[in-house]
Formats: C-alpha cells, structure tokens, sequence
C-alpha cells in the first residue's frame, strides 16, 4: 500500500504510530472486521494533530456505519454515514493517500441504500474500489 505524499504536503506530520494504525484501520475495514477497525482508527483519531482529528474521526464513521449496517441497525447505519460524509467532505479529493472521491461516492451509495430500508445491502459495497494513492516521487 503507497501513501501519497503530494496530498500530505500542508498536513503536519503524524507519529509512526497514528500512521500504522491509520494503514491498520483502512486493512481492517477492506477485510472487513469493522469492530477492530473502528478500535484502531480510534487509537489514530486521538494521536492526530487537531486539524486532522475530523478526517480520522470521519473514519471510525465509516468503520461503525459498516458494523452497524452489518447488524441491520438502518438508524445507526444511517447517522454514522452522514457523520463520516461530513467529516470527510473537506478532505477530498484525497488525504494521506486514500482517495476520499471514491470513498465519500461509496458512502453516498450506502447512504441511499440505508435510506431505502434496505440496510443489509449496505455492506456489500465494494471497499476495493477505495485505493491507497499510489506514492508519487
């Protein structure tokens, strides 16, 4: 998995330890262990510098919308995602590397499903699609 370090450019640095468990949370998510992701991405949210704490946060959204929507919960499902599309938003295109495009398309995709009462579709989304940028030089 490459990280892109042209969108990281105006971000401040984050430890090694945030960074794994940033990568660790994204692989959890795509194996789909939404409960361990959501631990993980936590851990992330809380060791990232205050103007980044949204984009991590948005994450563990996305982590418990999947677990919720995985439990039939629409309510739940439904709140996580907005939460996750408000909080991502402002990040897009992308941010340390994961293409917030694809991801927030996705989310809105869910959204609509859930919002439908069709809540157990929601996690058939295909969070392969949601790619680390490839490191550029």
């Amino acid at each position: 998995m490459g990280v892109s370090r042209a969108d990281e450019q105006g971000s401040p640095a984050l430890s090694a330890e945030a960074t794994s468990r940033f990568l660790d949370g994204v692989g959890l998510i795509r194996r789909g262990e939404y409960f361990a992701a959501h631990e993980e991405l936590e851990l992330a949210w809380r060791a990232a510098p205050a103007a980044e704490r949204d984009f991590f946060q948005g994450l563990v959204h996305v982590a418990v919308a999947w677990y919720q929507a995985g439990r039939g919960r629409r309510i739940g499902t439904e709140r996580q995602l907005e939460k996750a599309i408000r909080r991502l938003t402002p990040f897009a295109p992308a941010h340390r590397g994961l293409d917030l495009d694809a991801l927030l398309a996705q989310l809105d995709r869910a959204l609509e499903v859930a919002q439908s009462d069709r809540v157990e579709d929601a996690v058939r989304i295909d969070l392969d699609a949601v790619e680390l940028v490839e490191e550029q030089e």
